[in-house]
């Protein structure tokens, strides 16, 4: 794995308060220290890559994040909230959309009913409403249905909108759970791995959704990932993890360049 691939740095500035602010973050299980005090912000606006070995903790802290993980000691601020004892559905409805290392699609589902479960968290009508065909729920049924035909034509996807996910190519299924997570409208972006088991090309087109995803919708990302010269392409700023602690945090060249970065990767920095 290389950390020394050459990219341009022109690169989104941090201003103003942080959107997710990760302040010594500390996860064990049963006596084995997964994150070690980690801290880190990550601004509106920005691409964060979130980088490391192996068992540095890179997941467990998206988990912590997502509220599938207790971390034991810190804080984890998002928008104004406290992540602390946050259920899982509610880190959804405060701004925060994931997707997973494992695809975690509905695969006898079509593409188009994948990403309007999605849309589930930011529906005002409940299922009883649903049931009884209350009024409005025809009116919300047809915004989502808008919203995700939006989605579909965003992330290229017409031609199998209508097929189920099972029949599909692993990048094109990749792009479905792409879909569901942005249905949920979120205001932060986890990427889990995105460009695991793509090919070149696929990579290639994966970094160009992600800066566009921010650009073009504005949202924060924050993505965990092996393939370097997409984080260091992508990225306004990288955080790098070994051994559940945190090695360095700044921009890509400079991370690149690190001591402690390129021995975690390649042994020996001497």
């Amino acid at each position: 794995m290389n950390v020394q691939d050459s990219t341009s740095d022109t690169r989104a500035v941090a201003s103003g308060p942080a959107l997710l602010s990760v302040s010594k973050v500390t996860v064990k299980f049963r006596g084995i220290v997964a994150l070690d005090g980690v801290s880190f912000d990550v601004h509106p606006g920005q691409i964060a890559g979130l980088i490391g070995p192996n068992g540095a903790g890179k997941t467990t802290l998206f988990n912590c994040l997502s509220r599938l993980y207790q971390y034991s000691e810190g804080q984890i601020h998002f928008d104004g909230h406290s992540l602390d004892g946050m259920s899982r559905h509610r880190t959804a409805e405060i701004g925060i959309g994931r997707t997973f290392q494992n695809l975690a699609l509905y695969k006898t589902m079509s593409v188009l009913d994948n990403i309007k479960v999605g849309s589930h968290c930011r529906a005002g009508k409940g299922f009883l409403a649903h049931a009884l065909r209350l009024p409005g729920v025809q009116e919300e049924e047809a915004q989502i249905h808008q919203d995700a035909m939006k989605l579909i034509e965003f992330l290229d996807l017409q031609d199998v909108a209508l097929r189920k996910v099972s029949d599909l190519p692993f990048g094109t299924q990749k792009r479905v759970e792409l879909g569901r997570a942005l249905a949920s409208k979120p205001k932060l972006l986890l990427l889990d791995e995105p460009a695991a088991g793509l090919n070149h090309e696929e990579v290639h087109a994966l970094g160009d959704l992600i800066q566009k995803i921010r650009d073009d919708s504005k949202i924060t990302v924050l993505l965990v990932e092996h393939h370097m010269s997409l984080v260091m392409r992508v990225s306004d700023k990288v955080v790098a993890l070994n051994f559940g602690k945190k090695i360095a945090d700044d921009t890509p060249a400079q991370v690149r360049q690190h001591p402690d970065v390129i021995q975690a990767y390649l042994g020996s920095s001497k």
